[in-house]
C-alpha cells in the first residue's frame, strides 16, 4: 500500500471523522509538513543521501553548504585540481574554535577563521551559520584549515531536506515506502490540533513510535549491511 497526496488527505479526514470545513487543505498540508519533518529529523534515510562536487578556491577557506542540507555526513578533498579521480582524503570535522586554535599553533598569532595566513592541503573542516539554507548561496557553510593552496576538487556528502508531499508533488519516498508511519505521524498532529480525544492522540503517537522503530531497522540496519 502507498499513499498519494489525495489519498492521504482523504484518509486523514476519514480517520478523524472531520470534514474539509475544519480540516481545510491548508490545515492538512501543515499536518503533512510537520509529520515529514519529524520523520526526517528522527530517522535520516538513505533516500535523502546526496553528494555534491565542487572546486575549492585558492586562498579561500570557506564554501557554501549544498542547497537544503539537513546535515553534512563527510567532506572528501582530492589531490587534483582537474577531477575527483585522484587520491581522496577525508577531512576531520571539528568545531570552529578548534580550527582557530590550530591556526594559532601554526602561526603563533591570534587565530582568525577568515584570515588566510596558513595554507596547504586541507585537514579539518567546521560548520558555520546553520548551513541549512534552501540554496547553496545563502549564509552558512564550512571553514577549512589549512586554507587551500590550490584549486582542489572536493565532494560533500550530506542528507538533504527533500521536496514534501503536496498537490504538485503527489508521491514521495515516505508516501511510497513508509505510508503507515506517515499516516500515524499526521494523525498525531491532527488529534493534537483537535486537542483530543487524548486516547486517540496517545494511540497514534504509540503507533507512530512502533512503526518508525521498524522502519529504522531497515534504514540503518538491513540497507547498510549485506548478508556476506
Amino acid at each position: 500500500m502507498a499513499y498519494t497526496y489525495a489519498t492521504l488527505t482523504t484518509t486523514i479526514r476519514d480517520y478523524t471523522e472531520v470534514d474539509d470545513s475544519v480540516f481545510t487543505q491548508a490545515v492538512i498540508d501543515n499536518f503533512i509538513m510537520q509529520a515529514e519533518h519529524r520523520i526526517n529529523i528522527e530517522l535520516p534515510m538513505d533516500s535523502d543521501r546526496k553528494v555534491q562536487e565542487g572546486t575549492l578556491v585558492t586562498d579561500d577557506n570557506t564554501i557554501n553548504s549544498p542547497a537544503g542540507a539537513l546535515f553534512i555526513r563527510g567532506v572528501e578533498v582530492f589531490n587534483s585540481t582537474a577531477n575527483t579521480t585522484g587520491t581522496g582524503t577525508w577531512l576531520e570535522k571539528k568545531d570552529q574554535t578548534y580550527l582557530s586554535e590550530y591556526t594559532d599553533r601554526l602561526t603563533g598569532t591570534e587565530g582568525d577563521l577568515t584570515a588566510q595566513d596558513v595554507t596547504g592541503f586541507p585537514k579539518y573542516y567546521a560548520m558555520f551559520g546553520g548551513a541549512t539554507g534552501l540554496t547553496d548561496t545563502t549564509s552558512g557553510g564550512m571553514y577549512f584549515a589549512p586554507t587551500p593552496d590550490a584549486n582542489y576538487r572536493y565532494r560533500v556528502y550530506y542528507n538533504k531536506q527533500t521536496t514534501g508531499l503536496s498537490a504538485s508533488n503527489t508521491t514521495t519516498y515516505l508516501s511510497n515506502y513508509f505510508p503507515q508511519g506517515l499516516l500515524y505521524a499526521c494523525l498525531a498532529e491532527a488529534f493534537g490540533f483537535l486537542k483530543g480525544p487524548m486516547e486517540m492522540l496517545t494511540l497514534y503517537e504509540n503507533k507512530y513510535k512502533t512503526s518508525i522503530q521498524q522502519f529504522a531497522g531497515m534504514q540503518i540496519g538491513r540497507r547498510r549491511r549485506d548478508d556476506y
